[in-house]
């Protein structure tokens, strides 16, 4: 007899077992994703589920088998809140960083997504519908499906890393920031630093005070031109 796929894509979405079951993974899912919105990651656990719901701990183990099962779901369902209904211009570069800006704005929507353990498998059904998409931007670049794949996987990084920052400077006191430009400034002016001066002098990139979304944009258009190749297939 082979043993229970361990995925939670893999199995019924209710066991079978015990008395009928009254709730859905879907409303599992819902509640895991409402306390981390409020609380973080930390403030999600079978315990807390079963609360929100109103049931005992032991009946969430007929839709999952642990909170790993949980922050799969959650993480697919976020995933599920970014948009791949846009129609694709042609522009893998374009395309992509578009993509990437409509997965920012899940990220800042839910902040628990930049805490989320790194699993390069934790795909569900609209991660790959995701991906899915993300390969057809690229259809026509010159790249083996292997590297495109790895593409879409330091995109995601950078958009991870880029929403962390982003919520976390919205925490820094606007003095200080005020201040750690001014020093940097000076710095820069002093001369012991003539390279510095001279990259600040010539910035073409978005300053540090600009949107957070042209910044975001600069610098995703920037990687993804350096990791296509020009030109049609």
């Amino acid at each position: 007899m082979g043993q229970e796929p361990s995925v939670v894509w893999a199995r019924p979405e209710r066991g079978t077992r015990g008395p009928a079951a009254v709730h859905s993974r879907r409303e599992l899912t819902a509640v895991a994703v409402e306390l981390a919105d409020g609380g973080g990651l930390s403030a999600v656990s079978m315990r807390h589920v079963a609360k929100a719901l109103g049931t005992g701990q032991a009946s969430l183990y007929r839709y999952v088998a642990g909170r790993e099962d949980l922050l799969d779901l959650m993480a697919d369902a976020a995933t599920g809140e970014v948009d791949l209904g846009v129609p694709l211009d042609g522009d893998p570069v374009a395309d992509l960083a578009a993509l990437a800006a409509r997965t920012r704005a899940v990220h800042l929507r839910h902040p628990w997504l930049s805490e989320m353990p790194p699993d390069a498998l934790r795909l569900g059904p609209r991660s790959l519908d995701y991906l899915e998409y993300a390969l057809r931007a690229m259809a026509a670049v010159r790249l083996p499906g292997g590297t495109k794949t790895e593409i879409v996987a330091l995109m995601n990084a950078l958009v991870t890393q880029f929403a962390r920052v982003e919520l976390q400077s919205r925490l820094v006191d606007s003095d200080r920031r005020t201040a750690q430009i001014a020093y940097l400034s000076q710095v820069a002016a002093q001369g012991d630093h003539p390279r510095l001066a001279a990259a600040m002098a010539d910035r073409t990139a978005p300053e540090p005070a600009d949107s957070p979304e042209a910044l975001f944009e600069h610098t995703m258009r920037r990687v993804l031109t350096g990791l296509l190749p020009p030109g049609p297939a």
